[in-house]
This record gives C-alpha cells, sequence and structure tokens, in this order.
C-alpha cells in the first residue's frame, strides 16, 4: 500500500512542475540574429485620449498663447489627467488655443508635433513642439498579480510590462498571454507566446 501512496504522490509531483519548456524565455532567440525590426510602432491618438502639448522657443513670451499655462485652461496641482491637457473629442479632434480646432485622431504623436509646428511657425519661427500621451495606462490581470501600469514614454512592450509586475508566478502559462484592446470602439483579443522568439514579429507585441 505504501508503494502505491508513493507511486500516486510522484506521480503528481512531476505532473504539477513546470518543465524548462513552459517557462523558459525567447527560446531559439537565436534565429533573431541581424533580424531587422519591423515594429517601428508608434501608438494612434484616438478619441478620450488625453495630450500634454508643449510649445517653446528662445523668446518663451511669443509662445505663451500656445501653451495651456496661459490659455486659461489650466487647474491646480492633484487633478487628473484630462484637467492638464487636451482631452480628444469623439471626433478626434482637440481645441487649440490660437489656431482653434485640429483634427489628431488616427495621427501618430510624432505626425501631430510635425503638424502643430509647421501651423505654429507662421506666428513663431523658431517654435518647437513636443506632445505626450497622459493617461497612456495599462491593467494586467492574472498569474502577474493585479496591477495598473502607466506608461510614460508613450510605447511598452509585453516584456517590459511583464518585468514591471513583478513577472509571472512559476506555475503561470507564459505561452498564452491574452491582450485585449480597443480602436475606435471595436475590441480585438490575441494572444502572445513569451516562450517562442516569434513574439518579436507579433501584432500584439507593441501595447496601446
Amino acid at each position: 500500500m505504501k508503494k502505491y501512496l508513493f507511486l500516486i504522490l510522484g506521480v503528481l509531483i512531476i505532473s504539477s512542475c513546470s518543465t524548462k519548456k513552459d517557462i523558459l524565455y525567447f527560446q531559439d532567440a537565436e534565429k533573431l540574429q541581424g533580424m531587422q525590426n519591423k515594429l517601428d510602432y508608434e501608438p494612434e491618438i484616438q478619441p478620450n485620449d488625453v495630450l500634454q502639448i508643449n510649445v517653446t522657443s528662445f523668446n518663451r513670451e511669443v509662445v505663451a498663447p500656445f501653451n495651456i499655462q496661459s490659455s486659461g485652461q489650466q487647474s491646480g496641482g492633484g487633478q487628473n489627467a484630462s484637467l492638464m491637457g487636451y482631452l480628444v473629442d469623439p471626433k478626434g479632434s482637440i481645441k487649440f488655443p490660437v489656431l482653434g480646432e485640429i483634427e489628431v485622431g488616427g495621427k501618430k504623436r510624432s505626425e501631430i508635433e510635425e503638424l502643430l509646428q509647421t501651423e505654429i511657425r507662421n506666428y513663431v519661427t523658431d517654435a518647437v513642439v513636443s506632445v505626450r500621451i497622459l493617461n497612456f495606462s495599462v491593467t494586467v490581470l492574472g498569474e502577474t498579480g493585479s496591477s495598473r501600469v502607466q506608461v510614460s514614454d508613450g510605447r511598452i512592450t509585453i516584456p517590459e510590462l511583464i518585468a514591471s509586475t513583478g513577472d509571472i508566478t512559476f506555475t503561470g502559462k507564459r505561452d498564452n498571454i491574452m491582450v485585449i484592446r480597443e480602436s475606435n470602439g471595436v475590441k480585438s483579443v490575441g494572444r502572445v507566446d513569451l516562450t517562442s522568439a516569434d513574439i518579436f514579429s507579433n501584432p500584439f507585441y507593441y501595447l496601446k
């Protein structure tokens, strides 16, 4: 009877253990050698995004009318992101000082910078524009523990996100990461396998 009990216990222990194949990240990574990055990803602006737009110049006074601080729209500290930036309306537009309504929906951050800089240089020849997304955050649930990660530089990948939450537990399934995203009111679902080097060509590698 003892033999059977030990046998059953041994089978249960073996079956509950994760193999190296289950937990090793980026297997066959050697095939990435010399691979060009085809996913030079930059998120596109969507309705309800909040943009921080700064206009600078050698002479601060001449660009003051183009900055939110001098347009009477800025609130004091402790306010939410929508009170410190430009909220993209359902049509994909923002109301910008002096220039009026500007369409930004579907454009990349760098495209908005170029658009605004071209328009503002009709008034200030050395104006420089920088744009950031203030409310870019990702919610993580499951075997990493629940958390909400704020993205500060406008771009984050699945591995970077997982690392920032403390990694997946030993028993978590690294080959079955579900990504749910929404674009223009339409949801899409994708799967990412962290154990495969193919993750670097997955369209869900970069998060929105």
